[in-house]
C-alpha cells in the first residue's frame, strides 16, 4: 500500500514513516495541510492518515476538499482529540477510521489494510485467485497450498495485482504505487520484478497486453 501521511510533529511523523514501512508500505510524509493537498493533486494513494490539528489548513478541512472533488481514497483521522463527540465528527465528515494518539504500530498497520480491502471490495483478509493466496498481514503468498518465496518488491508488484486482479496495471501505475518520492527507481525495475515473479510462480501467471499492462492470468481463477 501508498500512503500518504498528514503529521506536523516531526519526532512522531518519522517514527510513524519508518515504522509503517517497516510494516511493509510505501510512506511519503507532509508536515502541514497545504502540502497533503498538493500531495493529493498529484499523486494517488490506497490511504491518507490525517492528523486534525495541522498548522495553515487543517486536518477536517483537507478531508472536506477531498470528498467534494469526489476523492474517495480512504481517510484515516490519527489525532490526539479524543472525545466521543470528536470521533462522531470526525467520522461523519467522511473519514474511514479514527484513531487517538499515541498510537500502536501494529493496530495502525491493521487499520490500514482493513481499509484497503474495503476498498478494493474484498471482506475476507486473504486475497485469493485460483490456487494462489497472499496474505497482506504476513506477507506470505502461497500456490497450490505451498509457500513462495518473494522478495519485498515482488510481493509488492503481486499483491497490487492481486487486489485488482482483472483491471491490467501499467508500469507507471505500479511504479507510483511501490516507490515512495525518497527512493531511488531503475527504468526497468517493474519489468525485472515481473520476470522474477514469473520465474517462481509460472510464466504464464502474468500476463503481458501489450502497450496496457500486466494482470493475472483470467484462466488460472478457476484452476
Amino acid at each position: 500500500m501508498r500512503i500518504l501521511l498528514v503529521e506536523d510533529d516531526g519526532l512522531l511523523g518519522n517514527g510513524l514513516q519508518q515504522g509503517l514501512r517497516q510494516q511493509g508500505m510505501t510512506v511519503d510524509w507532509v508536515e502541514s495541510g497545504e502540502h497533503a493537498i498538493a500531495a493529493l493533486a498529484s499523486q494517488r494513494y490506497d490511504a491518507l492518515v490525517l492528523d486534525r490539528q495541522l498548522p495553515g489548513v487543517p486536518g477536517d478541512a483537507v478531508l472536506t476538499r477531498l470528498r467534494q472533488r469526489g476523492d474517495a481514497t480512504p481517510v484515516l483521522f490519527l489525532t490526539a482529540r479524543d472525545a466521543i463527540e470528536d470521533r462522531v465528527a470526525g467520522l461523519d465528515a467522511g473519514a474511514d477510521d479514527y484513531l487517538v494518539k499515541p498510537v500502536d504500530m501494529a493496530e495502525l498497520a491493521a487499520r490500514l489494510r482493513a481499509m484497503g480491502r474495503r476498498a478494493a471490495g474484498q471482506a475476507a483478509p486473504v486475497f485469493r485467485w485460483g490456487s494462489l493466496s497472499l496474505d497482506p498481514a504476513s506477507r506470505t503468498v502461497t500456490l497450490d497450498g505451498h509457500p513462495v518465496a518473494l522478495a519485498v518488491r515482488e510481493f509488492d508488484v503481486l499483491a497490487r495485482l492481486i487486489r485488482s486482479p482483472q483491471r491490467p496495471q501499467s508500469q507507471a501505475q505500479l511504479t507510483e504505487a511501490l516507490y515512495g518520492w525518497d527512493q531511488d527507481i531503475a527504468s526497468n525495475a517493474v519489468e525485472v520484478h515481473v520476470h522474477h515473479l514469473r520465474r517462481k510462480l509460472g510464466a504464464d501467471w502474468i500476463v503481458t497486453i501489450r502497450g496496457v499492462g500486466y494482470v493475472l492470468n483470467p484462466a488460472k481463477a478457476a484452476a
